[in-house]
This record gives structure tokens, sequence and C-alpha cells, in this order.
């Protein structure tokens, strides 16, 4: 498979990439602001391309060829969700994994919700939401990963929640996060079309549990 990885030097991707050249024989184009900031470049089976997601045509020239997208972002995300939906419509790659955080839809438990509003701030959730509502009205085949509080710890162990349960728990390791990636890379059906909340059980909380 020829994946895309957007934000190719974020913490989760790196682990993805790493799992993806150990166990796939899987071409992956790595794309990210600064190129001189990825090591240990497999040139057999990786491509760099130096970019923002936010120049339009450079996405759309490295879209060229992919099975599969992977964002991993950070910033202002609106504009980004538009221009990847747009490459991808117009370069005819379809599958979409997509990296952002809990509360979307105001799913979480009523204290942790309030709490996570004043903690992140309205304009910014909201451009968030803005972002998902993009992708999950195009027509793209999507799966939105809704990641609680992020760690370091090196576990995996995970919890999902469909678009419409309430959240359960509070923090997630990165570990676990590129673990489900990783599967639905190698199985891309797995949860096409869908909104998944991911966090490790037993953190439920009115503000993050850190275990």
């Amino acid at each position: 498979m020829k994946i895309l990885i957007l934000g190719a030097n974020g913490q989760i991707a790196r682990l993805v990439r790493e799992r993806l050249l150990r166990a796939t024989t899987d071409q992956l184009t790595l794309y990210l602001r600064r190129a001189s900031r990825l090591q240990d470049v497999d040139v057999s089976r990786e491509t760099v391309v130096e970019g923002d997601v936010n120049d339009y045509d450079t996405l759309q020239d490295a879209m060229v060829g992919q099975e599969l997208v992977l964002a991993d972002l950070g910033g202002t995300f609106e504009p980004m969700a538009k221009n990847i939906v747009r490459a991808m419509d117009a370069t005819g790659v379809t599958r979409l994994l997509y990296i952002t955080g809990l509360g979307l839809y105001h799913e979480l438990p009523e204290k942790f919700d309030a709490w996570l509003e004043r903690s992140i701030g309205h304009e910014v959730m909201e451009d968030t939401r803005r972002a998902a509502q993009h992708i999950e009205t195009s027509s793209l085949n999507y799966t939105i990963i809704r990641a609680g509080y992020m760690t370091n710890n090196d576990e995996v162990d995970y919890q999902l929640t469909n678009k419409g349960e309430t959240f359960k728990g509070t923090t997630i390791s990165r570990q676990s996060i590129a673990d489900l990636i990783v599967k639905i890379v190698q199985e891309p059906t797995r949860y096409s079309y869908s909104s998944l909340g991911i966090a490790k059980a037993g953190t439920d909380g009115d503000t993050p549990v850190y275990n």
C-alpha cells in the first residue's frame, strides 16, 4: 500500500512509521514542513516531501498515487481539513485517517466536558469541530480518531467508543493510538466512515487521569 503521512514528524506519526516499516512492505510518503527534522529515512521505501498542508498545490502533488492518508497535524485545523479533502477529491484518493482530540460532539461526561471547554477554549474547540465536520460531510472514507489526553507511556491499552456514545476515559498513550492506526492500515475497511473515541479504561474523571 502507498501511504501519505501528513505531519510526518508528529509523535504519533513517527510511531506509526516505525511500525509500518517493521511490519509491512508499505511505501510511505513523509510530508512535513521541515524535512531536515527526519532521520534514518529508508530511501527504498520512503519519499520525503517538504511542504505545508496549507500549501494546496504541494499537497495535491503529494496525493497523486496514494492509497491512504494519515493526518497527524497541529495548528488551525479547518483550513487544513478543507485542503486535505479538496486534494483527495482531486486525485481520487478516498481513505483518510484523521487524528484529533476528544470533545467534538460534547460527548464527554458533563463535568469533564465543561472542564475541557474551559481548558482548551471555545474558539479552538469550534475550529476543531468545523474541521471534523468538513471531513464527515465529504465523500471520503474517513476514520476520525478522537484521542484522550496523550501520554508517552510505553503501553498499548485502549477502549473505543463510537460517535453517539459517551466518551469513556480521559487519557491515552500515543503507542495505543499508533496501534489502532496500524491495525486500520493493515485492514483498510475497518472502521470505515466512523468517528472513534480512544482512551485507556479506568481513567475516567472530571479532569485527565494519568495512571
